[in-house]
C-alpha cells in the first residue's frame, strides 16, 4: 500500500476530526450513495462517475477526492451489504440535514446526480428519477422560503 493510499484511508477514517467541512462532504456522499444504491445492479460505471464528479468538485485536492469516494462507498456498503441502513433511512437523513443545515441545498447539483443514471434498468432509473424529483422539490421549497 502506498503512502498516498494510507493517507487517504487515514483521512477517511478520521474525517470528522481532520477533514475541513466534513459535514458538507458527507452530505454530498449521501446524495451520491442514494443514486448509486437506487440501482441494485450498480457497476463500475457509477463509481467512475463518482470519481469524475469528486474531481470536478475538489479540483486541487486529491485527498478530499479520495475521502469523498471512500465515504460514498461506505454508505453504499452499509445499505447493500451490511444492512446498517436502507435507502429510505438515507433519504430521511438527507431531508433532516436539509432542514437543519439550510446551506446544504446549495450542495445539491442535479446535473451531477443525473450522471449516475447509466444503466438500462427501468426500475432503477425510475427510483433514481424519484430521488431527483424529491431533491428538485426540496430546492424549490428552500428557495421559496428565502
Amino acid at each position: 500500500m502506498s503512502f498516498k493510499e494510507i493517507k487517504s484511508q487515514f483521512l477517511s477514517i478520521f474525517r470528522q476530526a481532520l477533514v475541513y467541512h466534513h459535514r458538507s462532504l458527507e452530505f454530498r456522499c449521501k446524495l451520491f450513495a442514494a443514486m448509486i444504491v437506487a440501482n441494485p445492479e450498480a457497476k463500475q460505471c457509477e463509481y467512475d462517475v463518482l470519481k469524475e464528479i469528486a474531481q470536478e468538485i475538489y479540483k486541487d485536492d486529491e485527498y478530499r477526492v479520495e475521502v469523498m469516494v471512500r465515504t460514498t462507498k461506505e454508505y453504499v456498503n452499509k445499505i447493500l451489504y451490511n444492512n446498517d441502513l436502507d435507502i429510505d433511512e438515507l433519504i430521511i437523513e438527507i431531508n433532516r440535514e436539509l432542514k437543519n443545515y439550510k446551506r446544504f441545498v446549495e450542495k445539491i447539483n442535479l446535473e451531477h446526480l443525473r450522471r449516475f443514471i447509466c444503466q438500462e434498468n427501468e426500475e432503477a432509473n425510475l427510483l433514481q428519477s424519484r430521488i431527483l424529483e424529491f431533491l428538485e422539490a426540496e430546492i424549490r421549497d428552500r428557495n421559496k422560503a428565502v
